[in-house]
């Protein structure tokens, strides 16, 4: 069983597109894509420095072209086998929604471009941030992040969970760490999934009357509670609820496990889920879509399960 997942914020990095306008029709694309962003993504994955691209306005639009141009190259052939499950981390879940047929394109886009703005709005009004916590006792993990007020805003896995909050709070937790863990700062400009962007919940709801979703194709698990989403409707309500509420990354990689996965693809800009899954989904095939370069392997796991499930059709290997 296959999935595809697709990162969050946090996973671009300078110039991280360059290679994919050496295929044939991305650049076409991504520029369709930047009209409707209102945003120069070319500009932005190509040359644009670090500072620039962890702006939350511009990261998130940005992260999720970057899905759709990897899922194009990816599955651009009629003849490879589509996934079992899709599942995306924060606003990559926009991007699994867009892959599973849930949005358009066009829907996907117009989402985050306002879940950009209106999230970049939202933690402009106060400092925040987030910090990982790695390692550590989790009960006491979690004990240490409410005790310096801050939220458990991503349980990513057992080892890896990440407190958001004010710049305040941050700073009492990194000056107290729970036993045995480390806390990391991350380059992102707000306390996202928490109380902090509940302005921005209430514009996403403003604009869900103008999208039209549609149900998953594909088995599409949800990043509240890791479970599988089973209408448009549904999906659109948990996309737009997220923004405020914990990510449970770690529920997810659960699901895709009891579903049988075995097989884990992640899209551009990849790298952050595969080693999570290599950490929590012990003995599954992995590939990180990082580059041109690395669609081959992809490939090869598309072709192999393709070949399966043929023999599987004919009665071969039960």
């Amino acid at each position: 069983m296959l999935a595809i997942v697709c990162p969050g914020q946090g996973a671009q990095s300078p110039g991280f597109l360059s290679p994919w306008l050496e295929l044939p029709g991305v650049e076409d694309h991504l520029s369709s894509l930047s009209d409707v962003a209102g945003l120069d993504l070319l500009r932005h994955g190509t040359v644009s420095d670090a500072e620039t691209i962890k702006d939350t306005a511009i990261a998130q639009p940005l992260i999720v072209a970057a899905g759709l141009l990897a899922a194009r190259a990816l599955f651009g052939n009629d003849e490879v086998a589509e996934p079992d499950v899709v599942a995306g981390h924060s606003v990559g879940e926009v991007t699994a929604a867009a892959l599973s047929g849930v949005l358009t394109e066009t829907e996907a886009m117009l989402f985050v471009r306002e879940r950009a703005n209106k999230m970049a709005e939202a933690a402009a009004a106060t400092p925040t941030g987030m910090s990982a916590v790695v390692g550590g006792d989790p009960e006491a993990v979690l004990a240490a992040i409410h005790g310096a007020g801050l939220t458990p805003a991503n349980m990513n896995s057992a080892g890896q969970t990440v407190a958001a909050g004010t710049l305040e709070q941050l700073a009492v937790l990194a000056a107290n760490p729970p036993a045995k863990a480390r806390v990391i700062a991350l380059q992102v400009a707000g306390a996202f999934h928490t109380e902090h962007m509940r302005p921005a919940v209430g514009a996403l709801e403003a604009l869900s009357p103008s999208l039209h979703p549609e149900n998953p194709a594909a088995t599409l698990l949800s990043n509240f509670d890791g479970a599988a989403v089973a209408t448009g409707d549904a999906a659109l309500a948990s996309l737009i609820a997220q923004v405020s509420r914990p990510v449970r990354w770690d529920l997810c990689m659960k699901t895709m496990l009891d579903l049988g996965v075995d097989s884990l693809i992640e899209l551009a800009p990849a790298g952050t889920l595969t080693g999570l899954a290599k950490r929590a989904m012990p003995g599954i095939a992995t590939v990180a879509v990082k580059t041109p370069a690395d669609l081959d392997a992809a490939r090869e796991i598309l072709k192999t399960r393709t070949l399966a499930s043929g023999a599987t059709a004919r009665g071969e290997g039960a």
